[in-house]
């Protein structure tokens, strides 16, 4: 191996780890250092609120690379370490012990954090989020020694982790700002299947409701209190209302940064030896002819090799529509595609979602922007298809599970 400076990569993520896996499969080899203030190598958060939560998966699962395979494919990986500074003009990082370390080419993914709340009570014993490996070990326990839990918006996560602790035994009260859960992403009518399918398992689903404080005894929560005086009890209370793109290195240093760090089509930042990947992404889409910010696993996954590629020297674009997943009780589901978050679309449903599987549609003049299939396998490549060929469809086809994919 070369004693150049090589690449690094700020963030041992899934990203990151797959950014350095890519970058050796494209026959780099000069040094790569992978550096992560967790203490577990990089690891897949999407068990975190499902599988691993229950217990239907190993902890070793969980991994992006088993152990060895840093050593195998000489990564640098350093644990438990955070950097503390980026030096541009010197293309140099400080870390937080002091260490100064070289750079020829920087990598950014640094991923999201949980937005906490700030009411009274949030520092009590018993208040959850969920983000790291050591959340969900703390969230099985917490689930295992509860009897009711109150969740904190109800969002994918909130969702989630409603059903794992429905699993279990527990009672829920779900808690929810706006009207219906998910409604900025789903709008109303897909948004109420998931309210639908929530109550049918049993979860007090509460939504247009405001908290004011959590309320304890002894230093560990016994209840929410909601505006009006209303108390909700439970044993453990976990908080899903959101995140946000851990942006502060990037921002300190003077990177171009608007909801994420801004990229161009190639993962570049405003620094041309500087690149981002994942969550903390906010990269211009040369399909959808914006910028987009994706929170979700398989975004990240999918950019990192895209970065690789660019920080290479190749003609790489990412223009891979967003994907995400979902598991709920018997429900699991795809989505793919982009619409803005409140944005009124026309919603057309393809099958019966009281009778089993379902896909929904949202259209714009007769465009497919997105697509959800729900309990229907090998629709994706076919949604995909549509959104990319930008045409108008005729809806009534689209609705009818009888047309064939390719007759529509």
């Amino acid at each position: 191996m070369t004693t150049r400076p090589g690449f690094m990569i700020i963030g041992a993520s899934l990203a990151g780890a797959k950014a350095a896996q890519a970058m050796r499969k494209e026959g780099y080899d000069g040094r790569i250092t992978l550096i992560g203030d967790e203490r577990h190598r990089p690891y897949e958060r999407p068990p975190l609120s499902k599988d691993y939560l229950l217990g239907k998966a190993e902890r070793d699962s969980v991994f992006v690379h088993p152990e060895q395979w840093y050593t195998e494919h000489e990564v640098d990986l350093r644990l438990g370490t955070k950097v503390a500074a980026l030096d541009l003009s010197r293309h140099e990082i400080a870390m937080s012990t002091g260490e100064r370390l070289a750079y020829d080419k920087l990598l950014i993914t640094t991923g999201s954090a949980p937005r906490r709340l700030s009411i009274p009570g949030a520092g009590l014993a018993g208040v959850h989020y969920l983000r790291r490996l050591e959340d969900s070990d703390g969230i099985k326990v917490a689930f295992d020694q509860a009897e009711r839990v109150a969740i904190v918006g109800a969002g994918w996560i909130g969702l989630e982790t409603a059903a794992a602790a429905r699993a279990v035994g527990l009672e829920v009260t779900l808690l929810e700002s706006a009207e219906l859960p998910l409604m900025r992403i789903l709008g109303p009518q897909v948004a109420q299947l998931f309210a639908d399918l929530h109550r049918d398992q049993g979860v007090h689903l509460r939504c247009g409701v405001q908290l004011t404080e959590f309320i304890g005894t002894a230093g560990a929560v016994s209840g929410v209190r909601l505006v009006g005086g209303q108390v909700i009890d439970a044993d453990v209370v976990l908080v899903g209302v959101g995140v946000t793109p851990v942006t502060d290195l990037a921002e300190d240093a003077g990177l171009d940064v608007r909801n994420g760090i801004v990229l161009n089509q190639h993962l570049r930042t405003s620094h041309p030896d500087i690149y981002a990947a994942g969550d903390v992404a906010n990269a211009y889409h040369p399909l959808l002819g914006r910028p987009i910010r994706v929170e979700h696993w398989a975004n990240a996954r999918r950019q990192a090799a895209v970065a690789a590629r660019s920080m290479l020297g190749q003609d790489a674009s990412y223009d891979r529509l967003p994907y995400f997943y979902s598991d709920q009780y018997d429900l699991s589901m795809e989505y793919t595609g982009y619409i803005e978050p409140d944005a009124d679309h026309d919603v057309v449903l393809r099958g019966d979602p009281g009778k089993g599987g379902y896909i929904a549609f949202w259209l714009e003049h007769g465009r497919v922007l997105a697509g959800m299939n729900v309990n229907t396998w090998d629709a994706a490549g076919p949604i995909e298809e549509l959104i990319r060929s930008a045409r108008s469809v005729d809806t009534d086809r689209l609705a009818d599970p009888d047309v064939p994919w390719e007759q529509l």
